[in-house]
């Protein structure tokens, strides 16, 4: 169990949380006390707390959180601990949850005691601690056997100089301006009990025990249903078929064997047999296309050549007819006199020119200009 005990200071929590400690075996992890031990222990961080606390400073949150994480990581705290003192404020609450779920160690439970203010005033001004084991008393309702001793190992009693009714009255305000954003930040979490703290000592314990057996039971059961969870999966991991080592039947190893026998070759594809048919004679069609394409191309080289020289012989005597056609044609202009040449059509190239007959009408004649006569 991981418990914060939260309450106003005088409440009687500390006496609370030793008697919790002595009944459930669990660490009571007080604040003041550990940053005592760090600082007498000459630690990192005790050195760092001395140094804040010569200088009149509070020790910060850091330093607190340091000295915690160190404290409840020792064997003692591994089932648990009682955290007296801290969180006081709601920063360090939610610092405080930071820390112990980065630790995979989530707080149970928040137990308040509450009193009554005019109460925790007569508490704090008759309170009188044991400068030896701690041990509390109180001179109004707690008062120890001797004045000034301890009942239990007879040490000598101590009244704290801040136990004065004008500290009081200022802690408190700071309790209630600090602390009480702490309670509403557990209660929003489900985590948060209330016992009363005004009675005898015993009846409030007993008060507090109860509350921690009920959420001692829930948590146990929430873990144990937990852990089965996590041993259904690690099962099931553990259970799991591998793939090439699972048990197989007879039937299903020959029904394997066939289909490997069966089937092609790694790295190619199965056909169907209409595919594989259509593929036969595509490439028989090619094969006959390719054959047949080189034949009729020699054909044709051939057949084009033969056309090439009768194209060749006729344009030869097309030019000699036309050369004798034009030979005859200026011998006819010669004979009839005429300059102009005969037109001829494109029909009409290469046939015998046509030769114009001469006028039957007689050429008129111009006069001569007569001469003068000498």
């Amino acid at each position: 169990m991981r418990i914060v005990l939260l309450g106003a200071p005088g409440s009687g929590k500390g006496t609370q949380a030793k008697l919790l400690e002595d009944k459930y075996q669990l660490p009571q992890i007080s604040t003041g006390d550990m940053l005592r031990e760090a600082v007498a222990a000459g630690s990192a961080l005790g050195r760092q707390a001395k140094s804040a606390m010569d200088a009149g400073q509070l020790v910060s949150d850091e330093i607190v959180l340091g000295i915690i994480q160190e404290r409840i990581t020792r064997a003692d705290a591994r089932n648990g601990f009682i955290l007296d003192g801290f969180p006081r404020n709601l920063q360090q609450a939610e610092a405080l949850d930071q820390l112990l779920n980065g630790l995979g160690r989530p707080l149970h439970l928040a137990l308040l005691v509450s009193v009554d203010v005019d109460a925790l005033i007569q508490r704090l001004v008759g309170r009188r601690t044991c400068l030896s084991c701690g041990q509390m008393y109180n001179v109004f309702y707690a008062p120890p056997h001797m004045d000034g001793r301890c009942d239990a190992c007879g040490g000598r009693l101590r009244h704290r100089s801040d136990d004065n009714e004008e500290t009081i009255g200022n802690r408190l305000r700071v309790y209630e301006t600090q602390t009480l954003p702490v309670l509403d930040y557990y209660k929003a979490q489900e985590k948060l009990r209330t016992v009363q703290g005004v009675g005898a000592v015993a009846d409030v314990f007993k008060a507090i025990a109860r509350i921690v057996d009920k959420v001692k039971a829930s948590t146990k059961s929430e873990t144990r249903r937990n852990d089965a969870i996590r041993a259904a999966i690690a099962k099931h991991k553990a259970t799991r078929k591998k793939p090439g080592k699972e048990p197989r039947s007879a039937a299903t190893t020959t029904v394997k064997k066939k289909a490997a026998a069966a089937a092609p070759a790694k790295g190619k594809a199965v056909k169907p047999a209409a595919v594989k048919k259509k593929t036969v004679a595509k490439q028989a069609a090619a094969k006959k296309t390719a054959a047949g394409g080189t034949k009729k191309t020699a054909a044709g080289k051939t057949i084009a050549a033969r056309k090439s020289a009768a194209a060749g012989k006729g344009t030869a005597k097309k030019q000699v007819v036309a050369k004798k056609t034009a030979r005859k044609t200026e011998a006819a202009r010669k004979a009839t006199g005429t300059t102009k040449p005969v037109a001829r059509s494109k029909a009409g190239a290469g046939k015998q020119p046509v030769v114009k007959k001469p006028s039957r009408k007689p050429v008129a004649r111009k006069n001569k200009p007569v001469g003068r006569k000498r």
